[in-house]
């Protein structure tokens, strides 16, 4: 078992330099090719990419994205002039610049002003194929005082990287469920861009599961006071695969509110000529001079069940204003724990259904806060298959 943790950046930025000020465009040749010693990709596999940071992976296929009829939602399939796209947020590194330099088509998908919608809005992204390449792009707009939830489901195999952008607007309350659970030869990289306006509300919680490398980078801005914006996560590698989570809360207005929670289990057979489960996860947040009454908090467990299992955790806090209500993280990464284990057994309960109980209520925080109950039964079935192989190992 391999763990890493860094404490957090509570000084003051120098010369105006911080986490936000980091370099977007959407023109691919404007960023440099990824390289392991930078930071951002440091942890990521590049040899593993096929080429999604590189240039040389070529669309030769296309990607469907299919959105469940519901009334009072639109959905639309646009072309890249639309300048609704690009509304939430600006590529980050070159992969996100690649797949909006790329993309054939995109879709929107809309949430009227005023509406609310009772039932999850479905939409489903299908890998290209194994040996393809493809580039996507989606956007969910959910206007003003509108209410709705969003599950978005990836499946399928082949390599493909996305943006993916939430716009929610003044007073809005928008609810979003992304699961990756692919085949196993998937290779998706992906970028979340979050825009939030005034008092707007948004809840977004990333599951990762299947598929060979899964990296998701997440950006949340404020743009108005008063927003409020829930991240959770939940992931479970086994051997052979590398699922990664990169975070950045930009509070840049007053009165806004944050707070994040993910965990992650890993496990594997040691003697697998499988690569050994990797997982990463880095959570930044920062609080710029003019995010003064800033509420924040963010917390990453991983629970290591076999030996070679690497997790890497890196919660940062970058504060540039003292008038503030609170900021802080928590980090911690190991084995189940012995006393647990003993309390159970002393109490007639076999190890291996210790275990079990254990596992479970790790994650049975972040799927009750899930508030889509067959979501919430998809999960908790997948944590018992996930269980069920680590008991045949």
């Amino acid at each position: 078992m391999t763990t890493s943790v860094s404490g957090a950046n509570l000084t003051e930025a120098a010369e105006g330099v911080n986490k936000g000020t980091a370099f977007t465009s959407f023109d691919v040749e404007a960023f440099e090719v990824p390289h392991g010693r930078d930071e951002a990709w440091r942890f990521t596999p590049l040899r593993r990419l096929r080429g999604l940071h590189d240039g040389s992976a070529v669309a030769d296929a296309t990607a469907m994205i299919e959105v469940a009829a519901h009334d009072g939602v639109r959905a639309e399939t646009v072309q890249r002039g639309d300048d609704r796209l690009g509304a939430a947020g600006v590529p980050a590194d070159r992969v996100a610049a690649q797949a909006f330099s790329a993309f054939r088509e995109a879709t929107v998908v809309t949430v009227p002003k005023d509406t609310s919608v009772e039932e999850p809005i479905q939409i489903t992204v299908t890998g290209p194929g194994a040996g393809s390449v493809s580039y996507g792009h989606l956007q969910v707009r959910a206007e003003e005082l509108s209410r709705a939830t969003v599950v978005i489901d990836v499946r399928g195999s082949g390599t493909y990287a996305d943006n993916v952008e939430f716009v929610v607007g003044n007073a809005a309350q928008l609810t979003v469920v992304w699961i990756a659970d692919a085949d196993d030869d998937l290779v998706h990289v992906t970028m979340h861009h979050a825009a939030l306006g005034k008092d707007a509300v948004l809840r977004h919680s990333a599951i990762q599961l299947g598929g060979e490398l899964v990296r998701l980078t997440g950006r949340v801005r404020f743009d108005g006071q008063g927003g409020d914006a829930e991240l959770l996560g939940l992931y479970f590698a086994d051997d052979g695969q590398h699922l990664e989570s990169r975070l950045l809360v930009d509070h840049s207005q007053p009165n806004c509110r944050s707070n994040v929670l993910y965990k992650g289990a890993l496990q594997g057979d040691p003697d697998s000529a499988l690569p050994d489960a990797h997982t990463v996860w880095v959570g930044d947040v920062l609080i710029r001079a003019t995010g003064v009454g800033t509420d924040t908090f963010e917390v990453n467990r991983n629970l290591v069940l076999a030996d070679g299992a690497r997790a890497d955790s890196i919660p940062n806090l970058e504060i540039e204003t003292g008038e503030i209500v609170q900021a802080g993280h928590a980090s911690a990464t190991g084995r189940f724990d012995d006393l647990q284990l003993f309390y159970l057994q002393a109490r007639g309960i076999p190890e291996e259904a210790a275990r079990r109980l254990i596992v479970r209520g790790f994650f049975g925080e972040i799927i009750s806060k899930i508030p889509v109950p067959f979501v919430q039964e998809r999960l908790t079935e997948a944590v018992e298959r996930e269980l069920a192989v680590t008991e045949n190992q």
